[in-house]
């Protein structure tokens, strides 16, 4: 694909971009069309004008209204919007208004802002414009206003005068402007977002050291260029998916369907310099637009459904908003789910193509979180935290997120030990290249329809500690971390420039290394750090898995000094690590009983 950096899209290539949007969108939120219906309903598409922000947005919408559900008998709803690049009309946007609607509820089902047939720019799930442009959807079904054409709701569920009994569910951007609503309104009684993020900051730059709350670092991060730049396309090709004379839809000549400030964003990130202030701001920008802005805010019940398979928005952001959400007194529990952005899905997981809604785990889940609080049963809502299991049918459950417990040592050798007096005195050195030399994956390598290679490193470029063949199984269920501390006199040098292109960047992973020394890289996830002191011990946090590593299998901790994924170092940077009995790096894993 080609890659846009700046300014205006040279060139647009109509089926890319199709392509693109396909491609990114098929994942976004629940899957494919709806069974066939138990319940008959009606579908009334809907035209709505909203105040989004400083501006008036045409929101294009569809109802969905069971058979039999009018003022006398009215019903609950459930709000729903489509992933970046889709609109209310893919097949996995109408796929959850036919399949609640099947299950007797009102469903509004519309196109998110700058997308399908609606108005504006896109704003990123902005509160203040999404989450507002959300808000006078909840008036159209509380009875307050009607839709352009005149249309009323008089059949939804009420909790008081002008307060409908509403639900949102919805995938990645569809996840995001959930929260959102939320935070603005207070009417919204449940919430389930899947695979959505935390903080835009970290899951486009990611940093994981030095967070301060949840994901959020103070450090820029490492660029994720690829996914990035994907969806810019994406938004800046909305003209070519869906034609459109709405002069609200369009920007500028530099930035055609996005807000000003998110063009920026991309811009700065791509130019691969990053001066103090110019990347606080982008910061600042990322996470006003971003759940871990104002989480405080938001009250619904949340059920958190995130994906393993996920190099866009990883276990860690879903993590973080669920940490935040129950310190705050905010009823939520999470599930990590098989699939996310990055593929993943097993059979028998949710999927409304298959109608499965009563059959899956996740699905019997989302329908008991809606019965309790949309349908007032007293329906329990299952444990706090659940995680597929790929090693044994069905999920695990736990009360609580599985601690740290097991910590392994970074040995001299070149091992991986676990004892701190097994460690060997000694230093290694690796270096960096001017071209990418380790590779995990290609993010969106779906666009062209060609197969991923295996992840690698080259030899040189990254150091590796492998641990002795394991007893016996150990699973793994939750983020590790790394403690580390490295030597790069050329990167102290300049790491004080007050351009944070001049620290740093390493890549730490985790390998699962077979009898026969093929390995695995789970998810193909890694841990993307710019290092804010190499003078200092720093700590990484690496992406959430699910895990066994079976008896026999080895442990390979790495740290690497590129990824084709993201933007590297800035100049050639060698790096040493030095290990001593009293002072190495040590790695700590979440495990939990083997089961």
């Amino acid at each position: 694909m080609e890659v846009f950096v700046s300014g205006a899209v040279s060139r647009f290539r109509k089926p890319l971009v199709l392509a693109a949007s396909a491609a990114l969108a098929a994942p976004l939120a629940l899957a494919g069309p709806a069974r066939a219906d138990t319940s008959p309903y009606t579908v009334t598409p809907l035209k709505f004008t909203v105040r989004a922000g400083e501006r008036s947005c045409t929101v294009d919408a569809d109802l969905y209204r069971p058979a039999g559900v009018d003022a006398a008998h009215p019903a609950p709803a459930v709000l729903a919007t489509n992933g970046f690049g889709g609109s209310k009309s893919d097949g996995s946007t109408d796929a959850i208004g036919k399949a609640f609607a099947a299950r007797g509820y009102v469903g509004l089902v519309y196109s998110g802002l700058g997308f399908g047939r609606s108005g504006c720019l896109i704003t990123l799930d902005d509160p203040a414009v999404d989450g507002r442009a959300a808000s006078g959807l909840l008036d159209f079904l509380a009875g307050s206003r009607a839709a352009d054409d005149g249309t009323q709701a008089d059949f939804v569920t009420q909790d008081g005068a002008g307060d409908p009994r509403v639900g949102m569910i919805g995938g990645s951007y569809g996840g995001a402007v959930q929260l959102a609503t939320a935070a603005v309104d207070h009417r919204v009684d449940a919430l389930v977002p899947l695979i959505t993020w935390n903080d835009l900051g970290y899951a486009l730059a990611p940093n994981n050291t030095g967070a301060r709350q949840g994901v959020s670092s103070d450090t820029p991060g490492v660029f994720k260029w690829q996914w990035t730049n994907g969806f810019y396309l994406m938004g800046e090709g909305q003209t070519l998916i869906e034609a459109s004379l709405d002069p609200s839809r369009f920007g500028s000549l530099t930035c055609l369907h996005f807000a000003a400030r998110a063009c920026e964003t991309i811009r700065l990130l791509n130019s691969g310099r990053y001066p103090e202030d110019e990347t606080d701001r982008m910061l600042a920008y990322a996470r006003s637009v971003s759940p871990a802005s104002y989480l405080d805010r938001v009250k619904a019940p949340t059920l958190l459904v995130q994906g393993q398979s996920d190099s866009l928005f990883n276990l860690n952001e879903a993590t973080a908003t669920y940490k935040t959400l129950t310190a705050r007194g905010t009823t939520a529990k999470m599930i990590w789910q098989s699939w996310g952005h990055s593929g993943g899905q097993v059979p028998g997981e949710l999927n409304l193509s298959e109608g499965n809604l009563e059959t899956s785990y996740v699905g019997r889940r989302v329908l008991a979180w809606f019965d309790r609080y949309l349908r007032k049963k007293d329906t329990g809502t299952g444990p706090a935290f659940a995680y597929y299991r790929s090693w044994r049918s069905g999920y695990g459950t736990a009360g609580a997120l599985p601690a740290l417990s097991r910590a392994m040592y970074l040995s001299g050798d070149g091992k991986l030990v676990d004892n701190r007096s097994e460690v060997v005195r000694g230093s290694r050195q690796y270096n960096n290249w001017p071209v990418p030399t380790s590779h995990s994956e290609s993010s969106l390598a779906g666009l062209t329809g060609l197969p991923d290679r295996a992840p690698y490193d080259t030899k040189g470029t990254y150091l590796g500690w492998t641990s002795a063949p394991l007893t016996a199984p150990v699973d793994v269920v939750g983020a590790p971390k790394a403690t580390l501390k490295v030597v790069s006199p050329k990167t102290e040098r300049v790491q004080s420039s007050g351009d944070a292109s001049d620290r740093l960047v390493l890549f730490a992973k985790v390998y699962d290394v077979a009898p026969d020394g093929s390995q695995k890289l789970v998810n193909r996830l890694v841990s993307p750090v710019r290092v804010p002191d190499v003078t200092r011990p720093f700590t990484v946090e690496l992406p959430g898995i699910v895990h066994r590593y079976e008896a026999g299998h080895r442990l390979r901790f790495v740290i690497a000094a590129s990824d084709t994924a993201y933007f590297g170092n800035r100049g050639i940077k060698p790096v040493t690590v030095v290990s001593a009995p009293g002072d190495t790096g040590v790695l700590e894993l979440p495990v939990v009983p083997a089961g």
